[in-house]
C-alpha cells in the first residue's frame, strides 16, 4: 500500500469538472423533484390520488400493483452501495466476491414476502412496523424497536451518503461534504409533496434509467480493443492472478469460487442484509402500500431479479479493472488501485471510465446519484412515517388531523435528510468510508432480526423476549466486535474493526444471539397472543372520522372483508413461504456451497458462459425493472391520459364527508385487490 503522499502525488485526476456535478446534483435533482411534484399534481386532478389525505400520502391507498411493486424492490436494494461494493469485493476476491453479494441481498428480500403477506392478513391497516410492535407488546417495546428502526435507517443512509459522495468527488472533484448535504436535497422535496407514491415513481424513474446505463455498460465493454472478446477477458484476469496471486483462494486464482474471503463476505453480508431489510420500515410501507395480490409476486419477482445487478455488473466491472490495471489505458496506471480507493468504491468509476472515457465517468455519475436518491428516498419516508405516526400521533396528539399528520411527516422529511448528512459527514471527518461501513452494518442491523419476524410470525413470544432479547444481541454483537479485533490485531481502531473477520463474528453473534434469548426469556413465562387482537385497534380511520355511526359501518365492512380474504391470504403465505426456501437453497447452498468445496478454477467457456448467464440476467431485471410497470399499469396510465385530454378528473370533496370518502375508498380498493 502506497503512503498518503503518494497518493496524494499521483491521485487521478477528476475527469469531469466541478460544474458538471452540482449541476448533476442540484440541477437534475430540482428538475426531477419538481417532476415528481407536477405528476402527483396530475394524478390527484385525474384520478383523484390525494397526498393531503394520510392513507394516500403514507400508503397509496394500498392500491400499488404488482409491476410498480417489483421495480420498487429493485430500486429499494439498487443502492450505489450494491454497484459499487459489488465491484469493489469482485477486485478484492474474485468472481466469488460479486456472487456472495447478490447472493446476501435476494433471499432476504424474497422472505420479506412472507412477512409482507402476514402483516396484510393479521393487520392489514397498519402503517409501519412500529405499530404492530406498539399494539402487541406495549410502550416500552414501541420505543426500543423504534430505537433499532431508527439507528438501522441512520446506519443505511449514512452507507449510501459516503459511497456516493466519494465517487461524486472522484469523477468530478466536487467536495466531498458538498456532495453529502446536496444530495438529499431533491429528494426530501419530492418525498415532501408526493409522499410514498411520489417515491414508487421515481424509484421506477431512476431504476429504469440505471439499468439502462447499466445494459450499456455490459455492451460497451466488449467493444473495447483491449477486452474485445470473453476469451480475451478471460486471459487478462487470469494473468492477473498469476500477477498478484489473492490470499485465500484456490492457486491465488481470481477464477474460482473456492474464496475464504469471499464466502466470508458472504456469511457477513446475508445477515447484515436480513437486519437491514426487515428493520427498514420503508420496506414495511411498501408492503403496505401494495394491493393484497401484488405483497407476494411483487417482492419474489422484485428479488430475483435484483440478484443480476451486483453479480453481473460486479463481475464484469471488476474483470474489466483488473484485467487492464496495468495497461496505460487504465487511469491510475503505471500504479495499481490503492487501498483507500479501493475502499472508497472506485472500481465501477474506474471501469467505466476505462471503457468509455468522460462519457462513462459521466455514467456513473449520473447512476451513482440517481441510485443514492432512489434509496435515500425510501429512507427519509421510512423515518418521516416513524416521527409522525409513531411519535407524533402515538405520544404527542393522539387525535391528531390528517392536516397534522402530514405537517409531522413533512417535518421528518427535512430532518433526517439534514440529521444523515451531517451524520455521514461526521464518520468521514472520523476516518470512516464505504469499505468499513460495509464490512460493520450488521452488527448494528441485526439485533431485531428474530424478534422482530417473532413479533409477526410466533404468537408465543413474550414482551420481555421481544424487548430484552434485540438489546442482549446488539450487545452481545458489539462485544464480540470489539473484542474479535482487540485479539486479533491488538487494537481497536477503524481500521482494526473494518477488517473482515471480526466484522463477521460480531454480525454472526449480533444476528444469532437474540434467538437464544427470546426463546429463553419467553419459557421463563410463555404467553399467548391471539392474532385477532391485532384488529381491535382501528388505524386507517382514527383520523378526522368523528361519526360514529360511519366508524362501525366501516368496522363491520372492515372485519367481514377480512375474514372473506383470509383463504386468499394464506395461499399468498404459502407460496412466500416456499419461494423463500427455495431462493435461500439456490442461492446460498445448492449453487455455490458445492463449486466452494470443488476447488474448481474455472475454464474459458465456463467463465464466458458465467457472464453471459449474469448479463442476459441483467437484461431480463431491465425489462421486469422497467417496462413491466408499464404493463401492469396501462389501465391507470390510460386513465390518466384521458382525463387530461378530457380535461376532467376526479372531484375531491372536503370536510368529514372527504375523511369518510377516502376511507371508503381504501376499503374499495382493498376488496377489488382480493379478487384473485
Amino acid at each position: 500500500m502506497l503512503d498518503t503522499r503518494d497518493e496524494a502525488v499521483i491521485a487521478v485526476p477528476p475527469p469531469l469538472s466541478q460544474a458538471v456535478g452540482y449541476i448533476v446534483v442540484v440541477v437534475i435533482g430540482l428538475v426531477i423533484a419538481f417532476t415528481m411534484v407536477f405528476v402527483t399534481r396530475v394524478l390527484k386532478r385525474t384520478v383523484g390520488e390525494d397526498n393531503e389525505k394520510t392513507e394516500m400520502f403514507m400508503t397509496a391507498n394500498r392500491s400499488v400493483k404488482t409491476g410498480l411493486t417489483a421495480s420498487a424492490v429493485v430500486s429499494s436494494w439498487l443502492w450505489s452501495t450494491a454497484m459499487l461494493g459489488s465491484s469493489l469485493v469482485g477486485y478484492v476476491n474474485g468472481v466469488a466476491g460479486p456472487f456472495w453479494f447478490a447472493a446476501g441481498c435476494s433471499p432476504m428480500i424474497v422472505f420479506f414476502a412472507v412477512l409482507g403477506i402476514s402483516c396484510k392478513r393479521k393487520i392489514p391497516e397498519a402503517h409501519t412496523l412500529l405499530e404492530i410492535v406498539r399494539i402487541r407488546y406495549g410502550t416500552t417495546a414501541h420505543i426500543v424497536y423504534m430505537f433499532l428502526c431508527l439507528i438501522n435507517n441512520l446506519f443505511a443512509s449514512a452507507n449510501m451518503l459516503l459511497g456516493a459522495s466519494a465517487a461524486i468527488t472522484a469523477m468530478t472533484g466536487m467536495h466531498i461534504i458538498a456532495a453529502t448535504f446536496l444530495l438529499p436535497v431533491g429528494v426530501a422535496l419530492y418525498t415532501f409533496v408526493g409522499g410514498i407514491k411520489a417515491t414508487f415513481l421515481t424509484d421506477y424513474l431512476h431504476t429504469f434509467t440505471i439499468l439502462i446505463i447499466l445494459c450499456y455498460f455490459s455492451v460497451k465493454a466488449f467493444t473495447l480493443e483491449e477486452v474485445g472478446s470473453l476469451e480475451n477477458l478471460y486471459k487478462l484476469v487470469q494473468a492477473a492472478g498469476e500477477r498478484h496471486p489473492v490470499s485465500g483462494n484456490e492457486h491465488g486464482s481470481y477464477l474460482t469460487m473456492t474464496s475464504k474471503g469471499g464466502i466470508l463476505f458472504g456469511i457477513l453480508h446475508i445477515c447484515a442484509n436480513f437486519g437491514l431489510v426487515i428493520m427498514d420500515t420503508s420496506f414495511f410501507i411498501k408492503a403496505f402500500s401494495a394491493s393484497p395480490k401484488a405483497v407476494v409476486p411483487g417482492y419474489v419477482i422484485g428479488g430475483i431479479a435484483y440478484f443480476a445487478i451486483p453479480w453481473g455488473m460486479g463481475t464484469l466491472a471488476s474483470s474489466v479493472v483488473l484485467g487492464l490495471e496495468n495497461n496505460p489505458i487504465f487511469p491510475t496506471y503505471p500504479r495499481a488501485m490503492t487501498s483507500t480507493e479501493v475502499s472508497n468504491g472506485l472500481v465501477l468509476p474506474y471501469f467505466a471510465m476505462t471503457i468509455a472515457g468522460k462519457g462513462g465517468a459521466a455514467a456513473i455519475l449520473i447512476v451513482t446519484f440517481m441510485a443514492v436518491t432512489s434509496t435515500l428516498s425510501a429512507q427519509v419516508i421510512a423515518v418521516s412515517s416513524i416521527i409522525s405516526f409513531d411519535i407524533y400521533r402515538t405520544y404527542i396528539n393522539p387525535k391528531a388531523s390528517d392536516i397534522d399528520v402530514i405537517r409531522w411527516s413533512h417535518f421528518g422529511v427535512v430532518f433526517f435528510a439534514l440529521f444523515a448528512s451531517g451524520f455521514s459527514t461526521m464518520l468521514h471527518y472520523v476516518g470512516v468510508d464505504l469499505g468499513w461501513t460495509l464490512y460493520m452494518l450488521g452488527v448494528i442491523t441485526c439485533p431485531g432480526i428474530f424478534p422482530t419476524a417473532f413479533t409477526i410470525l410466533w404468537r408465543r413470544q413474550s414482551r420481555w423476549a421481544a424487548i430484552l432479547s434485540p438489546l442482549l444481541g446488539m450487545a452481545t454483537g458489539f462485544a464480540v466486535w470489539l473484542g474479535s479485533a482487540y485479539a486479533l490485531y491488538g487494537s481497536v481502531t477503524i481500521a482494526t474493526t473494518g477488517q473482515v473477520l471480526p466484522c463477521v463474528y460480531g454480525t454472526v453473534a449480533s444476528a444469532a444471539s437474540p434467538i437464544l434469548y427470546s426463546i429463553s426469556i419467553t419459557l421463563l413465562k410463555p404467553e399467548y397472543f391471539d392474532w385477532a387482537d391485532f384488529r381491535k385497534e382501528r388505524l386507517a380511520f382514527v383520523i378526522d372520522h368523528t361519526s360514529s355511526t360511519a366508524d362501525v359501518e366501516l368496522e363491520e365492512e372492515l372485519e367481514a372483508q377480512h375474514v372473506n380474504s383470509q383463504p386468499h391470504l394464506k395461499r399468498w403465505g404459502r407460496i412466500a413461504a416456499i419461494w423463500a426456501v427455495a431462493t435461500f437453497l439456490g442461492h446460498w447452498v445448492l449453487w455455490p456451497l458445492p463449486m466452494y468445496a470443488s476447488k474448481y478454477i474455472f475454464g474459458q467457456k465456463f467463465y464466458a458462459a458465467w457472464v453471459v448467464i449474469s448479463l442476459i440476467w441483467l437484461w431480463g431485471t431491465l425489462f421486469i425493472a422497467g417496462f413491466y410497470p408499464l404493463i401492469d399499469g396501462r389501465q391507470q396510465l390510460a386513465d390518466v391520459f384521458r382525463a387530461i385530454v378530457n380535461g376532467k378528473g376526479k372531484k375531491q370533496n372536503s370536510g368529514n364527508s372527504s375523511d369518510l370518502d377516502s376511507g371508503v375508498e381504501v376499503v374499495g380498493e382493498d376488496k377489488a385487490a382480493q379478487k384473485f
